[in-house]
């Protein structure tokens, strides 16, 4: 293969990989967008009631299935949402990035944090959904409920700090291991907070999709970026 064949084929599959991106990020914005559209209208209330009440002991509602042990399982998965444990994962990867000398991609990784946060916030305020009273709540909550905060920030920050990591390894494998780890712990996140009676279930997914959305948006913003010596590039893949 000639150096200008190889410079073709390099930019083909770069094109291809950003199409699935942009491709991934319309599929979950409509898909965010087709369950709010849906849960304003009140379509939802039978599939969201079905699922919850299935969760809990029949004839007491109190009780989750599975017994103390998934609940005390499904309290610690809650808690790998919560903002203490995201902060402080943030906070690993922000000095593993800087230890390593990629100071701008530092610095891009807290603005895209701390945005998906504020829009999970203006999310939450701007539909206003009450949290559901269908069965007692596990864990105490306070805020609207739809989106599932969070499940959205599990999506934003898990999703996020796996697309940056995966930026500084050249192996393929190292790079999927992040990605998949990244989406259990979000799917963990989310189901934890329907068992807990805490969210809708339509809310855990308005917050899984969008969250998906602003991290894959991202990730198409640092290819970009490190192309054009904004931050860091990105390592190239081991062949």
């Amino acid at each position: 293969m000639t150096l200008k064949q190889a410079i073709a084929s390099l930019s083909h599959r770069v094109e291809a990989v950003t199409l699935v991106i942009i491709l991934a990020i319309a599929g979950a914005l409509w898909a965010f967008v087709g369950l709010a559209a849906e849960m304003l209208e009140g379509d939802l209330h039978e599939f969201d009631e079905r699922i919850l009440l299935s969760l809990r002991t029949a004839g007491d509602l109190s009780n989750p299935i599975g017994g103390p042990q998934v609940e005390v399982a499904m309290r610690d998965l809650t808690a790998l949402g919560g903002i203490t444990v995201l902060t402080l994962l943030t906070l690993a990867v922000l000095a593993f990035l800087i230890l390593r000398g990629q100071r701008a991609s530092a610095l891009f990784l807290a603005i895209a944090i701390v945005g998906g946060q504020v829009l999970s916030h203006l999310m939450k305020f701007s539909f206003a959904r009450p949290r559901p009273e269908l069965v007692p709540h596990i864990v105490e909550v306070s805020s609207a409920s739809f989106p599932s905060g969070h499940s959205m920030m599990s999506a934003v920050t898990y999703l996020t700090l796996a697309v940056m990591l995966a930026r500084t390894e050249r192996r393929i494998r190292i790079r999927v291991f992040y990605i998949v780890v990244a989406a259990i712990l979000t799917m963990l996140v989310g189901l934890s907070r329907v068992y807990l009676g805490v969210h809708w279930p339509s809310d855990v997914l308005g917050g899984w999709s969008l969250g998906a959305a602003w991290a894959l948006g991202v990730w198409l913003l640092a290819r970009r970026m490190g192309e054009h010596g904004q931050i860091e590039p990105e390592k190239s893949v081991d062949s």
